[in-house]
């Protein structure tokens, strides 16, 4: 058991390596002088959460649009599925973080609470209330909440890792 175990280890570190080695590659051939200041984690960030937002979109328009269930709780279920993918890719592939996981994910967990009631349920429900099509609230409140939690998860939750 123990050898399976490391097996995984190990390929999941390769995982990890490869996809910080191709955000760098794209990094460095950024123009007008990019590649000097967006960091590798930055770009990894983004992929990862242009995959989990397309996620968390379907899924809301899933349980809003498609089961007819009320904004907060679509918008809340589908947010849920969103940052567990989110935080599983950014510490395994794009922040590669080996710090103890209860303490990381309690921090993580306080993160995306903030997040929610500020930028999810503040921004994107508010927006829906006050008229604006819910697909659209939900994409302005991504736009806000990707500055937050890129700098919380570089700053914060991933802190032990190198950037």
């Amino acid at each position: 058991m123990p050898v399976a175990s490391s097996l995984r280890a190990e390929r999941r570190a390769r995982r990890g390596e490869r996809f910080t080695a191709a955000m760098a590659a794209v990094v460095r051939r950024l123009p007008f002088g990019l590649d000097r200041i967006v960091p590798p984690n930055l770009l990894g960030f983004g992929v990862i959460s242009a995959i989990t937002f397309s996620l968390n979109l379907v899924l809301l328009i899933v349980f809003h649009g498609d089961l007819h269930w009320p904004v907060p709780l679509s918008i809340t279920v589908a947010y849920v599925a969103g940052s567990v993918l989110g935080y599983v890719l950014n510490r395994s592939l794009n922040f590669r973080s080996h710090a103890a996981l209860a303490p990381q994910a309690g921090a993580y967990t306080v993160v995306i609470t903030i997040n929610y009631f500020a930028w999810i349920l503040g921004v994107g429900a508010g927006l829906a209330a006050v008229g604006v099509d819910y697909r659209l609230a939900r994409v302005i409140a991504g736009a806000c909440e990707s500055v937050y939690m890129y700098a919380a998860m570089r700053w914060l939750v991933f802190r032990d890792t190198r950037h």
